[in-house]
């Protein structure tokens, strides 16, 4: 971390002592934890007091399962084989609810898991100090999140806030406008959460007889489990190396100084009498 960032960050920790401040290496890019409460009067001070004059990105986050694996990726004489258990986030049909050990990860496999699911992160740019923030905040209600909104302070939060409340479902306390943008009229539930299914909840067709589009829960699509991608060590190479040197057999497998590498230069008749 050089001086510039080392020296804001104390700033920081300074004007906000309630707030944790992180620093992630190597970028050194600078983050900072807001409670709701001192959410839009903190974003206020960051603007008048730090320079940052541009909110450039704000989204939802849904830390439902962080940190939990569907797969057991340890290596054993089967190979690596499925680990599903329980209906994960996301994973489920209609009208169905992901499992408990699903949701909720226990042990080695929650990693930093937050106490609070619903969270709104802010990209902070301050052009006049060349400097980058990331500001986060929890809601405090996972029922009911609501987060003040900052679009007095950046107009342009307006519709990222917007986006948040139709992906997520989290409720900006004092938007001039808060309606869905992307999902359509009537469109039940919020995408972007764990808890809603990745086939949807209902589906659209065009019904001949009523001469209309109808919806109606969904029926002819399956849910589906994600599966990781395993890359295993290539040995051909390695192998074909061996096989030159030990076999004096030539392979075209490998680069094509393989041999050389493996069997060294040829050596001159003086050498070899010797």
């Amino acid at each position: 971390m050089d001086r510039t960032t080392a020296g804001f960050v104390e700033q920081l920790r300074a004007r906000f002592a309630d707030a944790p401040v992180d620093v992630a290496s190597p970028r050194g890019e600078v983050g900072i934890v807001f409670e709701a409460a001192a959410w839009h009067d903190a974003c206020r001070a960051l603007r008048d007091e730090f320079g940052f004059e541009q909110l450039v990105d704000l989204c939802g986050i849904d830390y439902l399962g962080h940190g939990s694996d569907e797969w057991d990726t340890s290596v054993s004489s089967e190979g690596f084989s499925r680990g599903v258990e329980g209906r994960g986030p996301g994973r489920f049909g209609y009208g169905q609810r992901p499992s408990q050990q699903a949701a909720q990860p226990q042990g080695e496999t929650a990693i930093d898991a937050p106490a609070r699911r619903f969270a709104v992160v802010a990209q902070l740019l301050s052009i006049s100090h060349n400097r980058r923030l990331r500001v986060r905040c929890f809601a405090p209600d996972d029922n009911l999140p609501i987060v003040p909104s900052v679009t007095d302070l950046w107009p342009g939060t307006n519709w990222f806030e917007r986006e948040a409340f139709d992906m997520f479902g989290i409720i900006f306390e004092g938007h001039p406008d808060l309606r869905r943008i992307l999902t359509d009229y009537g469109f039940v539930g919020h995408p972007f959460r764990k808890d809603f299914p990745l086939i949807g909840n209902v589906e659209v067709r065009y019904d001949a007889e009523k001469q209309r589009v109808i919806y109606e829960p969904v029926t002819s699509v399956e849910p589906r489990v994600l599966v990781p991608r395993v890359i295993r060590d290539d040995a051909r190479y390695a192998t074909a190396a061996g096989e030159d040197r030990d076999l004096k057999v030539g392979s075209t497998l490998g680069p094509a100084d393989a041999a050389l590498r493996s069997t060294g230069p040829t050596p001159t008749p003086a050498e070899a009498e010797k």
